[in-house]
């Protein structure tokens, strides 16, 4: 029936439930939105197919399914037009397919650093929305289309490291808003023309172009544009990294008072008991239905338990569109009430946004529940790396050890230093450093133990964490801040030298310290580095880098909070700078002290 439909969510499963605030649509604006969907959904596929992906890539774009919005790399606006695509290294053999043409609110376009062969097709100059284009790095041939003059709203364009040849089309010089020009290490021939010479940032070299040598033009800008003449352009580019940064502290502070008016409806079934049918519109957070997630870990089945700790157990979980997930039962909201706080906290922890730091997707809350909903981590946890290996599972190198130590530390630094109000950690160990697909540091569960303590009216002050990584200022009066996170993550930093747990009681045996702490400061004073370091790594590191790794554990864990580095102390003298200083000293109360 056409008076039936009643919301804009055409994705199929969902609840068309109509809401007194919800303007229904007539069908011929359904249908429309279904034709949109269809349209960019099979350019999608299309280039899937074109760039010869295979089965185990891209494998939720299902060509089946009308709305490409939860499709992987893919991002849309709430309007769930693609605005965004991100194919970067993924090894593709094909070509670019002319049907990405019709994807005409894209702003986003990034297929860097692939063995895409072809052209580049004409149809690219469709993408009229389009501000970035990057296809650095692949095996491109061709001329440069001169359609991409046809893209007014441009503002960085990387062709770098093709093989394309032709002239450069006088057509690019119409494109006003450009920043930024790479077009160098491909076989383009003849004359630049002079006008892509005033834009703030260019390189047309290792091409047979006509620049450099007695020419007026050099083939590359100065890379900082500091000095004479350059001065105006970096007022340009200083000018619109300003506005743009206005405008978005706008959208993010209207969106944060808007939410705290305004109850937001998301149509999902709802058949828990105190679950409500509404959600946080803050950023891309989703409010999930606790069936979805009952449904998505088969039952919180036992069998899918990644992991267990203070705040409850970690499910693994797949979405209907086939996303893999891990779901957080928090075990501490076994009584009613809370819900508005709790929300609050899920807030400010959603726009914590970092590299490091752990994605929060989204929530679900009922009277006895609370869950949080986080992307699967491939490589699960440092704990599980260093210390549960099976059969066959490659051993952490040096080299990768080095990258998660510095990963985690610029993800504590971003939690202290750079949130307002600043985020503790309270419970840094290996288990709570994820690691990615590539092995690089997410720092997970932060924010958690204030999101515990929400509803806790009475208590000001509860030690959580884990015994072993547990600061002693803060077993002795209950109080943490950003030292307690120095010193959990100065017992981590050990955890990944030796690969050994905080506490082991099996040391005992060769009558030596449980706590691994006094097991490397007494092995270190007698300088037994070999002791020290994991047997896993059968001596394939470097000496002098091993020490300075154990010379920041130590720093970081020193019994007085105020003598412990800041994080972004302890980020730069994992970077090299300032440790021997530190070290000097530090040895030199122990000295007086011992």
């Amino acid at each position: 029936m056409i008076g039936s439909t009643h919301s804009r969510d055409i994705t199929p499963g969902r609840s068309t439930k109509p809401s007194s605030t919800y303007v229904p649509l007539n069908i011929y604006e359904t249908n429309s939105l279904i034709l949109c969907f269809s349209d960019s959904g099979d350019a999608l596929f299309a280039l899937r197919i074109s760039l010869r992906a295979l089965p185990n890539q891209l494998s939720d774009w299902n060509q089946n399914q009308v709305n490409p919005c939860t499709w992987s790399q893919v991002i849309c606006d709430d309007k769930n037009l693609v605005t965004s695509l991100t194919l970067s290294d993924m090894n593709f053999s094909g070509t670019l397919s002319s049907r990405l043409g019709v994807l005409e609110n894209l702003k986003t376009l990034t297929l860097k650093g692939n063995g895409i062969t072809g052209e580049i097709p004409e149809d690219f100059g469709n993408l009229t929305s389009l501000t970035s284009l990057d296809l650095e790095d692949n095996e491109l041939t061709g001329r440069i289309p001169s359609s991409i003059g046809n893209l007014k709203k441009l503002q960085f364009l990387t062709l770098s490291r093709n093989k394309l040849n032709g002239t450069i089309p006088e057509s690019l010089t119409g494109l006003p808003n450009l920043l930024n020009l790479l077009l160098d290490s491909n076989s383009l021939t003849g004359q630049i023309p002079q006008r892509l010479f005033e834009i703030p940032k260019y390189n047309f070299t290792s091409n047979n172009l006509n620049c450099g040598g007695r020419q007026p033009h050099p083939c590359v800008s100065e890379v900082a544009h500091s000095g004479g003449s350059s001065k105006p352009k970096t007022g340009i580019i200083a000018g619109v990294v300003a506005g743009v940064t206005v405008i978005l502290f706008g959208i993010l502070l209207f969106l944060f008072c808007k939410d705290r008016h305004k109850g937001y409806r998301r149509d999902v079934f709802v058949d828990v008991a105190g679950e409500v049918d509404r959600r946080i519109a803050f950023g891309q957070l989703k409010r999930f239905a606790w069936r979805e997630l009952q449904l998505a870990t088969d039952n919180f089945s036992e069998k899918n338990v990644l992991g267990q700790g203070g705040f409850g157990k970690v499910y693994k979980g797949v979405l209907p569109d086939n996303t893999k997930v891990a779901v957080k039962r928090l075990t501490d909201f076994e009584s009613p009430g809370g819900d508005a706080a709790f929300q609050r906290e899920v807030e400010m922890i959603s726009v914590a946004v970092h590299r490091n730091l752990l994605r929060l997707i989204g929530f679900c809350t009922t009277q006895t529940e609370r869950l949080l909903v986080y992307p699967f981590m491939q490589n699960l946890s440092l704990a599980h790396r260093l210390r549960e290996l099976k059969a066959g599972d490659p051993v952490l190198d040096w080299e990768t050890r080095k990258r998660i130590a510095l990963g985690a530390a610029r993800g504590f630094e971003y939690l202290h230093e750079h949130c307002n109000p600043k985020i503790i950690h309270r419970d840094v160990k290996a288990a709570n450093v994820l690691l990615d697909e590539d092995f690089e540091a997410v720092v997970g569960d932060f924010g958690l133990a204030k999101l515990v303590d929400v509803r806790r009216t009475n208590v000001t002050t509860q030690v959580r964490g884990t015994m072993g990584h547990i600061a002693p200022e803060y077993l002795s009066t209950g109080k943490s801040s950003e030292r307690t996170d120095v010193f959990g993550y100065g017992i981590m930093l050990l955890e990944l030298v030796t690969g050994q747990r905080a506490i082991d009681f099996s040391r005992l045996e060769e009558e030596d310290d449980v706590l691994l702490l006094d097991h490397v400061k007494k092995l270190e004073r007698e300088k037994r580095l070999g002791a020290i370091v994991d047997k896993n790594l059968d001596g394939e590191y470097i000496k002098e880098e091993v020490e300075m790794m154990i010379q920041v554990a130590l720093l970081c864990t020193q019994g007085s909070p105020e003598d412990r580095p800041v994080m972004s102390e302890v980020v730069r003298m994992l970077e090299g700078e300032g440790l021997a200083e530190r070290w000097e000293e530090w040895q030199n109360v122990e000295f007086l002290t011992s």
